[in-house]
């Protein structure tokens, strides 16, 4: 049977929908959407095998409206007009059932192509429903994410991927054919990382593999399998984010080595480059820091020149970049410093800001107090004068610990001049 196992067993209905609960539960968001009858234009945001395709088919279905569906990886303005024309044609407009036009990998429109849902939307022409596994809020343009509302798909829990197991082994006639027994699912469970595509992957690929008419599903079955085919099971696409994840890894583990290979692997895949380096940006942020500050401008240089450049010379630039990340000194003292501090916000509530760190522009503000007792840094002997600047509940709080590399160690003696007596740096 030439059908993925994926393919054949997406839900009819949202009654066979399994997982996000929040969303099309008894009391989810677009359960209560389709109750009441609303249904504007929707951005679905979540990892990949979630169901945000399926989600999108079987509202259609709800609603009895017409679906037409594009990917962004190979349609263009051109075909985004034909089918506005197609729904403009159709009537929809007047009976209050506008055609649903779903756009897989909506964040790999260009600006100019979702401009050219802009009218249509709006208008009511057509009601889009745009999937990404990307943040809408960076890669929608603000004009087309303020017509729509977006909801976010949480990679699959253990418990719903189990029940896509066994629905899977009882209902699609091609596995009726095996006489099999899931005795582990933690295996299958673990490598799927919640999701439902990649784990009915690798379910048809092991029984596949080890075809007999009595077949034990083992968790040792399922890694041993999974490993001889590693190479044939990674080209079609399904450890896309394994190899990403290797590909970080190389890079925070200072391997140029594994960096650019795992790179090779991404590009001869025909990875979206703005991906790559968009990934990259962040890790200079999280894992280099303030150890090396200039590697975030090389990050952002490059995801900049390679959204101009493209491929194939884009690779040249994303070697480079991969390489110095990969040979710079690492801290993620800035990553820990605003998570430590986002809890203890979290802890604290909204604390009170200090009366002297107020600004006082009125009379009122100065008589009470505001502003009172600050010391201009300016005013003092190397631009430093101790006081404090955290809440009372708070104050004394350490929340940045420079890290172990050449430039945090200046940091640090800098400030072991300036708040030994406080902070015992």
């Amino acid at each position: 049977m030439n059908t993925p196992l994926a393919e054949r067993m997406r839900p009819k209905s949202l009654q066979d929908y399994f997982g996000q609960g929040h969303l099309v539960g008894k009391e989810g968001s677009l359960t209560q959407m389709i109750t009441n009858g609303v249904f504007p234009s929707l951005i679905f945001w979540g990892p990949p095998g979630t169901g945000k395709t399926t989600l999108a088919q079987l509202l259609a279905l709800e609603k009895e409206r017409p679906f037409y569906q594009l990917s962004a990886i190979n349609a263009g303005v051109k075909e985004i007009r034909e089918i506005i024309h197609k729904a403009e044609n159709s009537g929809g407009l007047f009976s209050g059932k506008s055609p649903i036009l779903f756009i897989d990998e909506i964040h790999r429109f260009s600006k100019s192509q979702q401009d050219s849902l802009l009218n249509a939307v709006e208008k009511g022409i057509i009601t889009l429903i745009g999937a990404t596994t990307e943040n809408p809020s960076f890669e929608v343009i603000n004009a087309l994410l303020s017509r729509c509302q977006v909801y976010i798909l949480n990679a699959l829990e253990k418990e719903d991927l189990e029940k896509i197991l066994y629905y899977a082994l009882e209902k699609d006639s091609f596995l009726k054919n095996y006489t099999i027994e899931l005795k582990e699912t933690e295996a299958l469970i673990e490598l799927a990382g919640g999701d439902a595509r990649k784990l009915l992957s690798l379910l048809e690929l092991v029984i596949q593999a080890n075809s007999k008419e009595n077949l034990i599903l083992t968790n040792d079955l399922v890694f041993k399998t999974v490993q001889t085919n590693s190479v044939l099971f990674d080209k079609n696409g399904d450890f896309h984010y394994d190899i990403v994840s290797a590909f970080i890894k190389s890079i925070r583990g200072s391997d140029p080595n594994g960096a650019v290979y795992w790179l090779a692997r991404m590009i001869e895949a025909g990875e979206d480059i703005s991906f790559i380096a968009r990934r990259m940006l962040i890790l200079a942020a999280e894992d280099i820091g303030i150890a090396n500050p200039t590697a975030l401008v090389l990050a952002n240089s490059t995801f900049q020149a390679v959204n101009s450049v493209g491929y194939p010379e884009g690779r040249i630039l994303l070697s480079e970049c991969a390489l110095y990340l990969a040979t710079s000194p690492k801290s993620n003292a800035a990553y820990k410093a605003i998570g430590d501090a986002q809890e203890k916000v979290k802890q604290t509530g909204n604390l009170p800001v200090p009366l002297h760190l107020r600004n006082a522009p009125t009379k009122l503000m100065k008589e009470l107090g505001y502003g009172e007792a600050y010391k201009y840094a300016h005013d003092f002997e190397n631009q430093f004068a101790e006081q404090e600047f955290l809440p009372e509940k708070i104050k004394g709080t350490t929340l940045y610990q420079p890290g172990n590399n050449s430039k945090e160690n200046s940091i640090r003696d800098f400030l072991k001049l300036r708040w030994k007596k406080k902070y015992g740096y």
